[in-house]
């Protein structure tokens, strides 16, 4: 079992340019689209939040049901769903402004235990910053770590909600010995001001890089270093594909046994090529349709 802890939101997607364009609600949240894409792919999954009981939640969670993703840890509050409005530039790609003041997702608090026979458990994006419960998902980031877990981290970085720049820096390289894979694309690594190796010395056994459509990387505690030109493909948009790579990897290792560090820097260069075109393979099949609309496992093979 993958358990993916962190926000579930509603997106609201322009149907076309210009500021005062009409809005398509779109169910989404950095986390919340790696789990819909672990239940698509196959993988055992389950989803760790707080969700609003509006409307906007209702369909958050039947989504999650269909996909056949467990949702017992998901906790309820009355409290709005936040909303997150995206402006998309010419070659597709997403910039978002969160309406998240109140919100039920920012009152998620630690639960006293994981679903049974958690492998794996995956963080990242606006639930790590929006306080009180990003201290809450840090916790339960150190306790699964502390447990002996697999822990993965896509920080995914929102920097209109990151009010203090240098102390999430900060708190983000306090989170690397608690973190077995960290994903992070090119632009969250220029954000952060790090490099891989300086990330692989604090604590991951690995860490990837995505490029876009220049495709991923890998860098790896033992010196390894692996990359893989991306996929071509018509892109309608880039909403939720970061998302499908986190997804991908962890289904990925999964399906080797390899949820654990040792087995992760076992992979060697054959291992994490195969692997690493399969998450590129998928992330381009989310980019060719509007939306967070990762591959079901039949469009994809691993």
């Amino acid at each position: 079992m993958i358990v993916v802890a962190g926000e579930a939101l509603i997106d609201l997607v322009p149907r076309a340019p210009g500021a005062l364009a009409a809005l398509t609600p779109a169910l989404g949240g950095g986390p919340y689209n790696t789990a819909v894409a672990l239940g698509r792919l196959g993988s055992p999954a389950a989803f760790c939040s707080r969700v609003s009981q509006d409307a906007f939640g209702e369909a958050l969670l039947e989504c999650l049901r269909e996909t056949g993703v467990d949702v017992g840890a998901v906790q309820r509050g009355t409290e709005p769903t936040t909303l997150a409005v995206a402006s998309l530039g010419a070659d597709g790609s997403a910039a978002y402004t969160f309406y998240v003041e109140g919100t039920a997702d920012r009152l998620f608090t630690a639960p006293e235990a994981l679903p049974s026979g958690t492998r794996a458990v995956s963080f990242g994006t606006c639930s790590l910053v929006l306080e009180p419960g990003a201290s809450a998902y840090e916790e339960l980031m150190r306790d699964a770590a502390a447990r002996g877990l697999f822990t993965a981290l896509d920080p995914n970085i929102r920097a209109g909600l990151i009010a203090d720049p240098d102390a999430y820096r900060a708190r983000f390289r306090g989170w690397l010995p608690s973190v077995s894979l960290l994903k992070l694309s090119e632009e969250d690594a220029e954000w952060l001001g790090g490099t891989p190796r300086e990330w692989l010395a604090a604590g991951p056994a690995a860490v990837v890089v995505t490029r876009g459509g220049a495709g991923l990387s890998v860098f790896t505690r033992d010196g390894g270093e692996y990359a893989v030109p991306g996929e071509r493909v018509d892109v309608v948009d880039t909403i939720g594909a970061g998302d499908t790579v986190n997804a991908a990897l962890l289904h990925g290792l999964a399906a080797r046994d390899a949820l654990d560090e040792k087995a992760v820097t076992a992979l060697g260069r054959e291992g994490w090529t195969e692997l690493l075109r399969f998450a590129a393979r998928a992330a381009a099949v989310t980019c060719s349709r509007a939306g967070a609309e990762p591959p079901w496992a039949d469009e994809v093979a691993l």
